[in-house]
């Protein structure tokens, strides 16, 4: 075998699987190194669930004393029973522009997958939930990534496309820009909705948030559950409360206060929004790396940020169709206009190809589709 295989398990090789990203992205100066300390969670069983009845193991490639590759695969048995065919996961690739190296990771992966009895895989996945590091960008490639959303040199898709695969799923990003009017019809309509349904919006808590997290839990859980347009509905995972929890406990020193919504209608809540700044912003100052004096940059970054990631959403199901969404990504535009003027503008990142509601709903707004991740599948 021409190209051999190293189990990144070391320190060393830890360094090497961020080291030969940053020499990939030499030529492609949008590119922004995630945060590293994001990246490890995903690959430490103490810190990541989906370990527990999960595997994720990953790799560097070299081609003799020359690195040439890196990527992890992944598999959850309990979580891909559901998928049809059941599928493991490949993703965190990254590799020079030779198509033989491609080739031989898939290789790799068919062979690791068919060792843990799977017949088929999926990729570019993160070893979690798709709201982070999943897809493989194939459209806008003049733009920096948001928060969360990969970038990829445009020669990954040709590569990928050439092994075989096939496409599973298109995600689209979608942009508002800040000093963009709101429409005046649909100000109109939304402040009738808001008395009509007597909505109270305000923002979370964050002084006293258990009982605001608990809330958005119950919504987010209902509202994913029952969806209207079933787009791979079945591997919805219900957010536990600890998850919730700690997520607040998280985004309390970074958000920027307006962007993180609740509604209620006659008083019981029924809807949220969850909108963070663009911390990439601060990773690429940082170069990926968040060491202890570089912490204020986070909590510091509210104040001067120029760009906002639409995290998370939901609606319980009997608002649907009624206007409250539409109700509270108004008013969470005007609230956090309002609170942060540096901001340039929104970005809403993952709304699924198939999902015509949510698009027609955010193209409503003035937002406009700017960038597509896609996923892959391979038969092994």
């Amino acid at each position: 075998m021409r190209y051999q295989y190293q189990k990144v398990s070391t320190a060393s090789q830890v360094d090497l699987f961020y080291s030969f990203q940053k020499q990939i992205y030499e030529s492609f100066p949008n590119w922004i190194p995630p945060f590293r300390f994001e990246i490890e969670k995903i690959f430490n069983p103490d810190k990541n669930p989906f370990f527990k009845g999960g595997n994720c193991e990953r790799y560097l490639v070299f081609d003799g004393n020359r690195m040439v590759g890196r990527f992890a695969v992944m598999n959850h048995p309990e979580k891909d029973k559901v998928l049809k065919p059941v599928m493991g996961g490949f993703g965190f690739v990254e590799l020079i522009n030779d198509q033989s190296v491609m080739d031989d990771m898939i290789r790799f992966a068919k062979e690791w997958h068919q060792k843990h009895g799977y017949s088929a895989f999926r990729g570019p996945v993160n070893f979690g939930e798709n709201d982070n590091f999943w897809g493989l960008l194939v459209e806008n490639f003049d733009e920096e990534p948001i928060y969360g959303m990969h970038y990829h040199p445009p020669y990954y898709k040709e590569l990928i496309e050439k092994t075989g695969a096939v496409q599973l799923d298109d995600h689209w990003s979608y942009r508002r820009d800040f000093d963009q009017p709101l429409p005046e019809r649909l100000i109109k309509i939304t402040d009738r909705i808001e008395e009509k349904l007597n909505v109270e919006i305000r923002p979370v808590n964050f002084k006293n948030p258990e009982k605001d997290a608990e809330a958005i839990r119950t919504i987010y859980n209902r509202a994913w559950s029952e969806q209207d347009i079933v787009d791979r509905e079945q591997e919805f995972t219900e957010l536990k409360k600890e998850t919730v929890r700690d997520m607040v406990q998280q985004l309390k020193r970074i958000v920027i206060r307006d962007s993180v919504l609740i509604a209620s209608v006659d008083g019981v809540p029924a809807s949220f929004i969850v909108s963070v700044p663009d911390l990439n912003q601060v990773s690429k100052e940082t170069g990926g790396k968040l060491r202890w004096w570089q912490i204020p940059k986070l909590f510091l970054l509210k104040r001067r940020a120029r760009r906002l990631r639409n995290l998370v959403f939901g609606t319980l199901p009997e608002y649907r169709k009624k206007g409250l969404e539409a109700l509270v990504f108004v008013r969470g535009i005007q609230m956090t206009k309002k609170a942060a003027p540096s901001l340039d503008y929104l970005e809403g990142a993952w709304i699924s190809e198939k999902n015509w509601l949510m698009q027609r709903s955010l193209e409503a707004l003035g937002c406009h589709h700017h960038k597509t991740h896609r996923t892959y599948r391979w038969d092994c």
